[in-house]
């Protein structure tokens, strides 16, 4: 797994909002489920160790949940990107952590979420091109 870093190919061109395009974020209850999960999909060869990203709920409060703030002015995001961002906000400050995966297709994401769903996934979104998909 890698190490979490904002770049400039993970925000909407448009507001600078938290998108992931070909990848989906998964929530759950604390960082050792979610690390176990991110263990599993490389072990079971979903994915390869750098195609999995580990988010500590503190990195997504300081590196995401900022990105909603600059959309957000004067009005707030009409789109679902500002939203999945507040969902997480509001999940990392419960203390759940993410997996932001790699998901090139619909057969990646579902074998993805075959995976996550033996866990206690709190949240999923999958983000294709100017679509959000709740997984």
């Amino acid at each position: 797994m890698k190490r979490f870093a904002l770049d400039s190919h993970m925000v909407s061109p448009f507001g600078g909002v938290f998108y992931p395009t070909g990848h989906s974020m998964l929530m759950f209850p604390s960082i050792e489920v979610a690390s176990a999960v991110g263990h599993r999909l490389i072990e079971t060869e979903v994915v390869n160790g750098d195609e999995v990203y580990l988010i500590s709920p503190e990195e997504i409060l300081q590196t995401i949940t900022p990105t909603t703030r600059a959309s957000d002015s004067p009005l707030p995001s009409a789109g679902t990107e500002g939203a999945a961002v507040r969902t997480y906000t509001r999940l990392a400050r419960e203390g759940h952590a993410a997996l932001l995966v790699k998901t090139r297709d619909g057969d990646a994401a579902q074998k993805v979420m075959d995976v996550a769903r033996q866990a206690s996934c709190s949240a999923a979104e999958r983000y294709r091109r100017l679509v959000i998909e709740d997984l």
